[in-house]
């Protein structure tokens, strides 16, 4: 496992190159107003994911990966134990297993939110004042830590196949750059796409710093799961939403240093500088931006 030839030959080099062509497709079509210079702000992002994306490839893809070969040759978990070692049976377990991993993905990152150990870490990513591709990237390396061994128990638990967990991988984190990018995609076409995916403009209300608009599009890849358990939201325009987290307001805050020791500092309330709590432009029509920081 020192080398993982379908990721390293395959799939970096086309994460990298959909990467570039969601950097492009923003530049030329924005579906958000940028508060900050945008060349910074990718700047600063990439640098900070720097140890995230060694993480990745030393950690967070191994391991599971190892895991899931490991449960295939020990019968390990239940799609193992409930489906025959055929070739139909292979299918249908690797197809299930992806589903599985997308779903269990649902929740993890419901809780990356509700358990406050996890929510420290991933206040990191919500800090972003505005939200382009590089935001995907944007993730403090203890989360991806973390999620290594919430990775690991999935694959043992559901018996998750080696081609379904690498697979996943890569659609993983190809979703994440496409819904996170500031790509403006014709409104009939991107309703279209959200019957089933996670689009721009539904994942651009989750980093809202309203709270109702932020507790909703728990999804990473399908947004089925958000409308099977009622957490899909597509009612509020983009121009009426304002990203990150309220207690963080200036961009001069956020340095790479800063983002690094913030999980360990004291936590600030969910609450403006002012100390008030933000609200919806629909609840509050005369209410102006609460982006307080300096637009450049």
């Amino acid at each position: 496992m020192s080398t993982i030839p379908f990721f390293d030959s395959v799939g970096s080099p086309l994460l990298v190159l959909f990467f570039a062509l969601m950097l492009f497709l923003q530049w030329r079509r924005p579906l958000r107003l940028l508060h900050f210079k945008p060349l910074r702000r990718v700047v600063r992002n990439i640098g900070f994911a720097l140890p995230a994306f060694v993480m990745l490839r030393l950690a967070l893809l191994p391991i599971p990966l190892l895991a899931a070969r490991w449960a295939h040759d020990h019968q390990v978990g239940f799609l193992n134990w409930l489906l025959p070692s055929t070739s139909i049976g292979v299918w249908v377990g690797g197809i299930l297993g992806f589903l599985a991993f997308d779903y269990a993905y649902y929740w993890w990152h419901y809780a990356t939110h509700k358990v406050p150990l996890l929510w420290r870490f991933h206040t990191v990513h919500h800090t972003d004042l505005d939200m382009d591709v590089s935001t995907a990237v944007r993730f403090h390396v203890g989360e991806l830590l973390l999620s290594v061994g919430f990775r690991v128990l999935l694959i043992l638990v559901l018996g998750i196949s080696f081609w379904s967990a690498i697979l996943y991988e890569m659609f993983f984190d190809t979703a994440a750059q496409f819904h996170h990018a500031n790509w403006r995609l014709p409104r009939k076409v991107e309703q279209l796409i959200n019957f089933l995916f996670v689009t721009p403009r539904m994942h651009g209300i989750h980093h809202s710093i309203v709270r109702d608009e932020f507790n909703s599009n728990w999804g990473t890849l399908f947004s089925v799961w958000d409308r099977l358990h009622g957490t899909h939201r597509m009612d509020i325009p983009q121009e009426d939403v304002t990203l990150g987290v309220p207690a963080f307001r200036e961009e001069s805050e956020l340095t790479i240093g800063h983002l690094f020791r913030m999980p360990f500092e004291k936590q600030r309330d969910w609450k403006l500088p002012n100390g008030v709590e933000p609200v919806s432009r629909r609840q509050s029509p005369t209410a102006t931006s609460v982006n307080t920081a300096t637009e450049e």
